[in-house]
């Protein structure tokens, strides 16, 4: 099961570059933990403008498709906080906390994770976890 940081479900929502890669991703089994899918809704809703309604609807057809949402446990969330606290440097690894969220939960249980995020991708490898890297909307694989 691979788990997605929320760039991903963005790029397949928006059409991105890397969209065709995760729709593939996406025939398989995925994972995406809440707090990352706020950040989709935040993201669609209050940067590009689109309907909330809409956007839930969007999220919910993922989840029916096979994209299981998974509640963010206490576990993960310490394990976000002491990695953010341990990588995040504002300059040279800006990591969001939601970042770690997916980070945290892709290390637990020893799955990769989808993105596209350079800083997220580095500190991912330097926990020993594996990345299945995405083009960003220039193309470019961190």
């Amino acid at each position: 099961m691979i788990v997605l940081d929320a760039y991903a479900v963005l790029a397949y929502l928006r059409d991105e570059p890397a969209a065709a890669e995760v729709t593939a991703l996406l025939r398989g089994p995925t994972t995406l933990s809440t707090v990352n899918a706020a950040e989709v809704v935040d993201q669609l809703v209050r940067v590009f403008g689109q309907d909330v309604d809409e956007v839930h609807g969007d999220l919910l057809v993922l989840s029916h498709a096979g994209m299981q949402l998974v509640d963010v446990s206490s576990h993960i969330g310490i394990s976000a906080d002491r990695i953010r606290s341990r990588y995040y440097r504002r300059e040279e690894m800006a990591l969001s906390l939601p970042d770690c969220v997916a980070a945290a939960t892709a290390l637990a249980d020893g799955r990769p994770i989808a993105t596209a995020d350079p800083p997220l991708a580095t500190m991912v490898r330097a926990e020993g976890g594996e990345v299945h890297a995405l083009p960003d909307t220039k193309g470019r694989l961190p």
